[in-house]
């Protein structure tokens, strides 16, 4: 682990020097300016849901709908919440109870009440006056409302890649490169190199195994609906990047319709059990049979303690984000923790979120970023 962090700082190290030595502090502030006075006030891009569409460059108010991680990703990537306007009741309530309201206080000034239900409220986001507003790529009904109204939106996707958490989140952010000139920084390409070297690294470790452990994803599971993860949701993923079998494979619905039940369960009898932080349920829960009637004692997992719940870094860590390789090697310890034995999470946690995005975590924060409370599990 040590080594690949030690790559990263490397080519920081590498860019610090070849943009740095040469020029004076006068120089250097001579040509930022200049830099910014040549940034046009407009860009024409083509969003996720393949639309051309003109928008302000820098935008200074944005309102963010549908897409739940966004947020928490544009405020790293600024390093500032002031400019969203608006956002989801379940982006502000991650933010809320994880450690991004902490590293930025401003985002609980954030408005949530955009939405009737599961309904935009066209009125109360027009009074918001957002120069762009994103929202979910899929969601063409949306779209046409905020077409409708004049306002200019961008579609970000969270499917278009396969589930592929990686390949999403260079894809978001080359969008916001786009849109944010004066923020765009070989910092992607940074984000990405680390990512890809996290994901082969643990495929390599992986790569000879002769039976994988098997993994059962919660998305969600209250005393109302259990819902995993089939094929086609980012278990999928999660699974195959840390070498696992996803135990719900072949269930035939995609995204968050993967309603299972408790006899499916027994039947996979997993091996391990992720929980993640779109359900309060926590793995007591499970080890208590607290939840309704369910009688989880048989199971595999249960019996052996492996019921984990997933961070709560500056979003769920289930999606795509800051936090996804970070996460890939928490996993990665969980399924197999005699092969990973050697990985700190807690250490290698500070190095990326200092060298990447600049910012300093203290031990209390990464504590609650690994012991998120149940609070996080709520929507709204």
């Amino acid at each position: 682990m040590k080594k690949t962090v030690s790559i990263v700082l490397s080519a920081l190290m590498s860019i610090s020097l070849l943009t740095g030595c040469s020029n004076s502090t006068a120089s250097s502030a001579s040509a930022s300016a200049a830099a910014a006075s040549e940034v046009p006030s407009e860009v024409t891009i083509t969003d996720h849901a393949d639309r051309t569409v003109t928008v302000p460059t820098d935008p200074k108010r944005v309102a963010i709908l549908s897409i739940l991680p966004l947020p928490s990703m544009l405020t790293i990537y600024l390093d500032s919440a002031s400019s969203i306007v608006a956002m989801e009741p379940g982006s502000m309530n991650a933010a809320k109870n994880g450690v991004l309201s902490e590293l930025y206080p401003e985002i609980l000034n954030v408005s949530t009440n955009i939405m009737d239900g599961n309904d935009v409220n066209i009125e109360s986001l027009i009074a918001l006056e957002p120069d762009i507003v994103f929202y979910n790529a899929g969601n063409k009904s949306e779209q046409e409302k905020l077409e409708n109204a004049g306002l200019t939106a961008v579609g970000v996707s969270p499917t278009k890649w396969n589930y592929d958490c990686i390949k999403t989140y260079n894809e978001w952010m080359k969008l916001l490169d786009q849109i944010y000139p004066s923020h765009a920084s070989d910092r992607e390409d940074l984000v990405d190199q680390y990512s890809s070297q996290k994901y082969a690294e643990i495929q390599e470790k992986v790569s000879g195994i002769s039976e994988k452990q098997k993994v059962l994803f919660l998305f969600q599971y209250d005393t109302k609906t259990m819902i995993t993860s089939s094929a086609s949701f980012f278990g999928e993923w999660w699974c195959n990047a840390v070498g696992a079998e996803n135990a719900a494979h072949d269930v035939n619905a995609d995204n968050s319709n993967a309603v299972i039940s408790m006899e499916q369960v027994y039947a996979w009898n997993p091996d391990v059990i992720i929980i993640t932080n779109f359900t309060s349920t926590s793995p007591d829960d499970l080890y208590n049979n607290a939840v309704g009637s369910d009688d989880w004692s048989t199971v595999k997992a249960v019996q052996d303690k492996r019921v984990y719940k997933m961070p709560l870094g500056s979003y769920r860590t289930y999606t795509p984000g800051v936090d996804t390789p970070m996460t890939l090697e928490w996993l990665a310890q969980a399924v197999y923790p005699e092969i990973f034995k050697d990985y700190d999470v807690a250490s290698d946690v500070k190095e990326y979120y200092k060298n990447l995005y600049g910012v300093e975590l203290s031990d209390e924060q990464v504590e609650k970023m690994y012991t998120p409370n149940r609070a996080a599990g709520k929507w709204n």
